[in-house]
């Protein structure tokens, strides 16, 4: 069953890149209301949020040929969304007024993601970091902790039980924190901290 709803995916991502809108739509309903919410807690501004996410699926029909049909799409989806919020947060810096009604709104939020942009090499390394595990603890991880799906929900959708998920996510977690401890870098324990708070 997994290796049927993967093999879909793909054939959905060639036909994308291939320019059929027949394919974006069917992506964009699957993967529409996950990532939706995610630029809504990150921004908290329903109209930026609104132009974001427009503008998100926008690029993605811009650039489907360069979608990688072998990697996971959710995946692809939330990195360029969180490039998206990360530029926006540079802009409203060069705005005073978005800036104060930024604050107004969501302080904690705004104060966050500000601290996120200093680091965004955490980012970079989350993904790095990811690629090492094997594939089952790669989806496993993608689906609950950047996807947000409960383990039921990933159990389902990978057809393994659900204490198997839990496995693979403690192991993933340990898998991230020995990446991090081999890195030659002083700021490695702030950066997990910094992925680990955000996912």
């Amino acid at each position: 069953m997994p290796t049927e709803k993967l093999h879909f995916d793909i054939t959905l991502l060639q036909r994308l890149k291939e320019g059929d809108q027949g394919a974006f739509e069917l992506l964009y309903t699957k993967h529409a209301k996950p990532v939706y919410l995610k630029i809504r807690r990150m921004v908290k501004v329903s109209e930026e949020v609104d132009e974001l996410f427009q503008e998100l699926f926008v690029r993605i029909w811009e650039r489907r040929e360069q979608i990688d049909i072998q990697q996971p799409f959710s995946a692809y989806l939330y990195r360029i969304a969180e490039n998206m919020v990360y530029d926006f947060y540079r802009k409203a810096a060069r705005t005073e007024k978005l800036r104060d009604t930024l604050r107004m709104t969501s302080q904690e939020s705004y104060d966050q993601i500000e601290q996120t942009l200093f680091k965004k090499e955490a980012i970079t390394l989350l993904h790095e970091a990811i690629a090492t595990m094997p594939p089952l603890r790669r989806q496993a991880f993608i689906l609950c902790k950047i996807e947000e799906k409960s383990y039921e929900e990933a159990a389902d959708i990978m057809g393994i039980s659900t204490n198997t998920v839990r496995n693979h996510i403690v192991k993933s977690m340990h898998t991230l924190k020995s990446y991090f401890q081999d890195q030659k870098n002083s700021d490695s324990a702030i950066l997990l901290f910094l992925i680990l708070s955000c996912y």
